[in-house]
């Protein structure tokens, strides 16, 4: 039984009311991922109300990517579920509303400089109140900082189907984040790739430098295609980097620190391209979806991500580097009995294959380790 009170004095509809306590519940970790919602008939009879109410949630909660509804199989929380399309979707979704919520702030006469000003501060509010209640539930906790990717999202997701004892805290704070973040004893794990411009190497020199002395296990997670997210049919006809300082063109680049920035940027200077010669490189997002949701909605010509994000968002990709995307992780906290938990499901062959169905990753040398120091 879930803990949903209605309100007559309440101006949001009833079904209304049924979603954003289920939102609610989800988003407070008291419904985990991967757990049934009462049936239908079940939660009606709790809150007196007609089925059809209930069943009207339901399917908005649905739609928003909140639950997923399985023939004879019941309602349950999406958030971690199995299918690597549904996380995509949920991710698009989260990335339309915060676009949407937005607009709605800058119409009513806000500036940009007073959302960026507050929003911090709510954020943080969040991730101490989260933190807190997870420090009380669970000391099973996975500290994990640096790039953001796809296949990393539902690896995540399959260790709380799993394991749902387990707590992730995740942070995309860019590859060179993630090595930092070990170095200063932040974080348990860090997702990198990174390209060395000296010895053309991924990751190993980075982590060599940044964590001198310190021993860690590099686990590989997959190869994976980097290369232009564009709109459907290219219609800027952007074949190569050159093409990104035409007349005419727009891109959106990722943020400074994150191995797709680090790339583009040694791939310019080979090139001898001056980033002030390329209109939309001051334009810097986050996570790859983000890139790819605003070429979506138009406000892009281009911008350099992975293959996932462009067939999540229905978009063409040309790819033009493979990279090399690890997991680093010190060797105390590999022995750990939730990160045992992970590297399992990364060598798992179920693993390995639903990466393959999201596109754009070659699974190879999936869960190959090796220690360094």
């Amino acid at each position: 039984m879930i803990n949903i009170y209605l309100s007559g004095t309440n101006k949001a509809s009833l079904y209304q009311q049924i979603v954003e306590q289920v939102k609610q519940l989800v988003a407070t970790g008291s419904i985990q991922p991967g757990e049934h919602l009462p049936t239908v008939r079940q939660l009606a009879h709790q809150l007196h109300i007609n089925p059809g109410t209930v069943s009207r949630a339901y399917s908005d909660l649905e739609r928003q990517g909140v639950v997923m509804s399985r023939h004879g199989g019941g309602t349950i929380v999406s958030a971690g579920a199995d299918n690597p399309r549904i996380l995509m979707l949920r991710q698009k979704h989260l990335s339309d509303m915060v676009s949407n919520d937005i607009l709605d702030i800058l119409s009513l006469g806000y500036t940009l400089e007073e959302l960026e000003a507050v929003l911090p501060i709510h954020l943080a509010r969040w991730h101490q109140d989260r933190q807190s209640a997870e420090k009380t539930a669970s000391p099973n906790t996975i500290s994990i900082v640096g790039s953001d990717d796809l296949a990393l999202g539902l690896l995540i997701n399959r260790l709380k189907q799993k394991h749902p004892e387990v707590i992730t805290q995740v942070s995309c704070a860019g590859s060179l984040g993630g090595l930092i973040a070990l170095q200063q004893g932040e974080a348990d794990l860090a997702g990198i790739h990174l390209l060395d411009e000296e010895t053309g190497e991924y990751n190993y020199p980075y982590v060599k430098h940044i964590l001198p002395g310190i021993r860690v296990a590099v686990v590989h997670l997959a190869y994976r295609a980097q290369g232009f997210i564009l709109p459907r049919g290219n219609p800027g006809q952007i074949n190569k980097l050159e093409d990104l300082k035409r007349s005419g063109i727009i891109m959106v680049n990722r943020q400074k620190g994150s191995g797709t920035r680090v790339l583009l940027d040694l791939k310019l200077r080979e090139l001898g391209l001056l980033p002030d010669e390329i209109k939309g490189y001051q334009h810097e997002l986050d996570t790859h979806l983000a890139v790819a949701t605003v070429i979506a909605e138009g406000k892009a010509d281009v911008g350099l991500g992975i293959e996932a994000a462009a067939h999540s968002c229905s978009l063409d990709f040309i790819p033009l580097f493979r990279e090399r995307y690890d997991l680093v992780i010190p060797a105390e906290k590999y022995k750990s009995k939730p990160v045992s938990y992970l590297v399992k499901i990364i060598k798992s062959r179920s693993f390995k294959k639903a990466i393959t169905e999201i596109g754009g990753y070659d699974t190879s040398e999936t869960g190959d380790t090796n220690f360094i120091e």
